[in-house]
């Protein structure tokens, strides 16, 4: 987790001390290094494992099924780290997310088609060892089966410090907005834990809606 021109002492310092908080799901991790990511709400299941280039680039392959429209849509995701903050006791990032690939319906009357599809989004993120606000955004374009935006943001914080090693906790609020849905806001209580390479979050929206993510690097 570091910037182009930190030398190779400095890039080990940060990724050690991003390791000791606990961090973000981001989607770029280490050079070498391999993200994978799953993340199941009231809308649809995604599946993501990338790998990552270089310190603000990772490349990968992105799978998602909504369950109400009934399509999938399966395509090769970027992501890249536009700007990062690292500050004595803080960190920001600011990251584009985009991917090409196609969607499949099995909904009439696309029913059993292929379409192109593409997506581009912004994610952004700040946390201290206590406080923690992200906000993220997408807009997905599936030819005629699906055409939508949406975004959330979150703010969490961590009832204690735990230090490098210990399974760290933080308590999540989201907000999300999808004009396109049923309830078009939602909010989303959510308990996050994080261990060494793992991070678990699991919640109930104010729709009755599930949320579960998972992330692991290796």
């Amino acid at each position: 987790m570091t910037t182009k021109p930190m030398t190779i002492g400095v890039i080990s310092l940060c990724i050690v001390l991003a390791a000791a908080q606990p961090a973000q799901a981001r989607p770029i991790s280490y050079p070498g290094g391999w993200t994978f990511m799953t993340m199941n709400d009231g809308e649809q299941n995604m599946l993501h494992l990338n790998y990552t280039f270089t310190p603000s680039f990772s490349l990968g392959y992105n799978a998602e099924y909504w369950r109400d429209e009934k399509f999938q849509v399966h395509s090769l995701q970027a992501n890249n780290l536009l700007k990062r903050w690292n500050n004595p006791a803080s960190q920001a990032n600011f990251y584009l997310q985009s991917g090409l690939g196609a969607a499949y319906s099995d909904k009439a009357p696309y029913d059993s088609d292929w379409r192109p599809a593409a997506y581009v989004g912004i994610a952004a993120d700040w946390e201290n060892r206590r406080f923690y606000t992200a906000y993220e955004n997408r807009y997905l374009w599936a030819d005629d089966i699906h055409d939508s935006f949406m975004q959330k943001a979150r703010i969490g914080v961590a009832p204690y410090i735990g230090d490098y090693g210990d399974l760290h906790t933080w308590i999540i609020l989201q907000v999300s907005h999808t004009p396109e849905a049923e309830d078009e806001i939602s909010f989303t209580p959510i308990l996050r834990l994080f261990k060494g390479d793992h991070l678990a979050e699991a919640g109930i929206s104010s729709s009755g809606d599930v949320t579960f993510n998972w992330t692991i690097r290796f």
